[in-house]
């Protein structure tokens, strides 16, 4: 211009030239969309083939946990013999697809927000493209559980009542929705909300931990970069044993307030239906009820949720990177 002086960058022969800019190149978007996609895909195939392979055991667990009625083995078997004799064999999955409805955003989520928080707190602490220490490694579990539950309570409230009540009263998902919305209000669909999310945190958080650790730690002394599928299903079993042994007394609370309105009770806080129910059954026959049940259930549900995500996910790439390849 007129004082000779060149407002931007110039090449080796004093040339202008367009200036660089440091915005995400397209493929990088893409990575990362291909990447939240497989999480969600993985999660959603992980939550739903665990549940259905123990859905007779969660709704016996569930009948036990908003009765009064003293639980053992025996009155397990008992239970899900008679559910067999007098409903059919398929009546052992009743409540199953309301648990799909739920279970499969809600695995989808868990997993998906997993990853991305294991990402942020990576970023955060310095850990990027490394494992997570202890304390970020807890914390991204229970920020994944905390996020898919509070997206999700409604359909885990709805699932409760199809497990515990006749298939006379609600014939399906939508139908126990109206009703609960008409006889007793939407704010209904929300009651047990606040126990669902204090044990979650310590649920999720150290079911989470568990298994990114016990991973880690295999890594260390086996030299492996992967676990193998039996691996991983103990590594997962232990993290469902450990995670569900903590939380448990918290989700006898929330199944309780859910089904209150159908079984005759009425529980206006966490507190008070903790002194009801220690009152009425005892401190470890009460909070803790269907335990030894859920010894069983958890760990297998959690080991094969695990197990499919990880080969999932696994897999997924594995057909994205073929895919790169021949094009």
């Amino acid at each position: 211009m007129g004082n000779g002086v060149r407002a931007g960058p110039v090449d080796s022969k004093g040339q202008d030239v367009e200036p660089v800019t440091s915005t995400p190149l397209p493929s990088e978007d893409n990575q990362e969309k291909k990447k939240v996609l497989n999480s969600l895909m993985s999660g959603a195939l992980a939550g739903a083939v665990a549940k259905t392979a123990v859905a007779p055991l969660d709704r016996t667990k569930i009948m036990f946990q908003v009765s009064s009625k003293r639980f053992s083995a025996k009155e397990a078997y008992r239970l899900i013999y008679r559910t067999y004799l007098n409903e059919g064999f398929w009546s052992l999955w009743r409540g199953n697809s309301a648990t799909m409805v739920r279970v499969i955003p809600y695995a989808a989520i868990q997993f998906c927000a997993h990853e991305e928080y294991k990402q942020l707190l990576g970023s955060y602490y310095g850990f990027q493209g490394k494992a997570l220490t202890p304390f970020p490694r807890f914390i991204a579990g229970s920020l994944a559980g905390t996020t898919a539950a509070m997206l999700t309570y409604p359909l885990d409230m709805v699932r409760a009542r199809m497990a515990v009540t006749p298939k006379e009263m609600y014939s399906n998902i939508v139908h126990v929705f109206i009703r609960i919305s008409r006889e007793e209000g939407l704010k209904t669909l929300y009651r047990g909300f606040t126990p669902t999310i204090l044990g979650v945190i310590p649920y999720a958080g150290l079911s989470f931990f568990t298994y990114e650790t016990l991973k880690k730690l295999h890594a260390d002394h086996s030299g492996k970069s992967q676990p193998s599928p039996p691996e991983r299903l103990l590594f997962g079993a232990c993290a469902g044993l450990i995670g569900q042994s903590a939380s448990y007394p918290l989700d006898v609370v929330r199944r309780r307030m859910q089904t209150a309105g159908v079984m005759g009770h009425t529980y206006s806080s966490i507190l008070l239906t903790m002194q009801e129910i220690i009152r009425e059954e005892g401190l470890i026959r009460g909070l803790y009820k269907g335990l030894s049940m859920n010894w069983v259930k958890g760990p297998i549900a959690v080991g094969i949720s695990f197990t499919t995500f990880d080969l999932t996910q696994i897999l997924l790439r594995k057909l994205q990177h073929s895919t790169n390849v021949e094009r």
